[in-house]
């Protein structure tokens, strides 16, 4: 390892125990949230999700509509996200309405859509 890839790990092995007891209990609160994260992580998914935290609920013709996405993958995508419990939906007639399952993911997204916006993220150019 050189000496720039060792800057940023502990020259010696030690550790408060206090601190360590005091929040290892809460290391298991995260199970499930990579689970989350993994779902979102996906760019068709994340602009499912934000458009739904805009809109009270959408049809599937128009989330595909607004993401320029083919009904067939849109519709894949909202069924990950449904069956993660993210999203739930409604039918009415023929058509399947959308909506986000809960305000928890409202308010994960819009984090991250304003964490982004802060950090100037490059937005891939269509077609590309």
């Amino acid at each position: 390892m050189s000496p720039k890839e060792r800057d940023d790990i502990c020259e010696v092995q030690c550790f408060d125990d206090a601190k360590v007891n005091r929040l290892k209990p809460f290391a298991a609160e995260s199970a499930g949230v990579a689970k989350i994260f993994k779902a979102l992580a996906d760019d068709t998914r994340a602009k499912i999700i934000h458009i739904l935290s805009l809109e009270d609920e959408l049809c599937v013709c128009d989330i595909a509509a607004i993401i320029g996405s083919s009904i067939a993958n849109t519709s894949h995508h909202l069924r990950l996200l449904r069956n993660m419990g993210l999203a739930k939906y409604r039918k009415e007639g023929k058509l399947v309405f959308y909506s986000l399952d809960d305000d928890h993911v409202r308010h994960l997204i819009s984090a991250g859509v304003e964490h982004a916006k802060e950090l100037k993220v490059p937005v891939p150019s269509e077609g590309k």
